[in-house]
């Protein structure tokens, strides 16, 4: 089968195409036949060193994917071959598990069923960005620990970075649930991306007074923040929230410290809380799996212009493109197309 490995770690030189042997899962495992592979910041952040495997061990990249099952591992239930799926995180831990390649062993853990309605390419953009964005919407202390429709009826959500794709994940997740959504961006043709998600209000984060314009239209806070810069929106972020409010942090994009004042976040019993989803636990894992299939079969996950999220697509041969594209900031999703479905 096809696959792209790399050896060292490096820029995106240092994938190449290769022929592997197609491998057998073992018990609770699956063998997925990949149609399309998804990229992340986390997949060429790995190539670069980050989480790398040893030099020398051949790493196929790319956490996230959507396929086919084909071959099920000894004791495995609830899969069989045939069943439509969706990868996620399938090579931490694991550098043969990527999804750049044409097959893919992966723990049954990190597949679950992909609704029918639901194509390969949504399937693909999933993963990562879908299941971050659950784990920052339900680790409020006031909420809940699972996302459905109605579970956020009443809150007010603030993302950050409406225009990613954690933040398009979670603008639509929120709105899914219940929620009011504002989320924030940096210039005019990303508010109209966070628009088309689905928030209700977008604000230019860069306006000097973006915080009035966030209490102006909630005026007792938010309850919530998805927060993707933590340290550059550290005194925006203070200045919205109320009293037990939550401030959910998956990444600090630009690197500036973050500064907390202290008095004010004890005086509102702010939460902070830092979201990797590889280390979250077991049952939050499940929660978050289960809630992005049931938001996707209900249509609200979906991807493209209309929905916010430009799609770009590479072939498999072109996997060092398309982590060029994702590491300098293309504004969507990246795919890489593995086979016809």
């Amino acid at each position: 089968m096809r696959a792209i490995v790399y050896t060292r770690t490096g820029d995106s030189s240092v994938l190449e195409t290769v022929e592997r042997e197609v491998t057998e899962p073992a018990s609770g495992e699956i063998r997925v036949r990949v149609v399309v592979s998804g990229v992340n910041p986390t997949d060429w952040k790995a190539r670069r060193g980050s989480n790398a495997a040893p030099e020398g061990t051949p790493s196929v990249p790319n956490q996230d994917g959507a396929g086919i099952v084909d071959a099920v591992g000894p004791d495995v239930t609830g899969f069989a071959v045939g069943d439509r799926v969706w990868l996620a995180i399938s090579a931490w831990q694991r550098p043969a598990s990527g999804t750049a390649q044409e097959h893919t062993v992966t723990p049954v853990e990190r597949a679950f069923r992909l609704p029918d309605s639901v194509s390969f390419d949504e399937g693909a953009s999933l993963g990562v960005p879908a299941v971050t964005a659950h784990r920052a919407l339900t680790v409020d202390e006031d909420g809940p620990d699972r996302l459905a429709p109605g579970a956020l009826q009443g809150r007010t959500v603030l993302v950050a970075g409406g225009a990613g794709a954690v933040g398009h994940a979670a603008i639509q997740l929120a709105r899914w649930a219940g929620a009011s959504v504002i989320a924030t961006v940096s210039g005019a043709d990303k508010a109209a991306l966070a628009a088309a998600a689905g928030a209700d209000h977008v604000v230019v984060y860069r306006d000097p007074d973006a915080g009035d314009q966030i209490r102006t239209l909630a005026p007792d806070g938010v309850d919530i923040v998805v927060e993707v810069a933590a340290g550059a929106n550290a005194e925006l972020d203070q200045a919205v929230t109320h009293p037990r409010s939550t401030i959910a942090s998956y990444g600090n994009d630009g690197g500036a410290p973050m500064t907390i004042d202290f008095g004010r976040a004890i005086a509102q019993n702010l939460r902070y809380q830092f979201v990797l989803i590889y280390t979250m636990g077991a049952d939050a894992w499940t929660a978050a799996g289960e809630a992005v299939t049931a938001a996707a079969a209900d249509g609200a996950l979906s991807i493209g212009d209309d929905a916010g999220l430009p799609v770009h697509r590479y072939a498999l041969e072109q996997t060092a493109a398309a982590h060029d594209a994702v590491e300098g900031g293309i504004v969507g999703k990246v795919l890489i197309v593995v086979a016809d479905d």
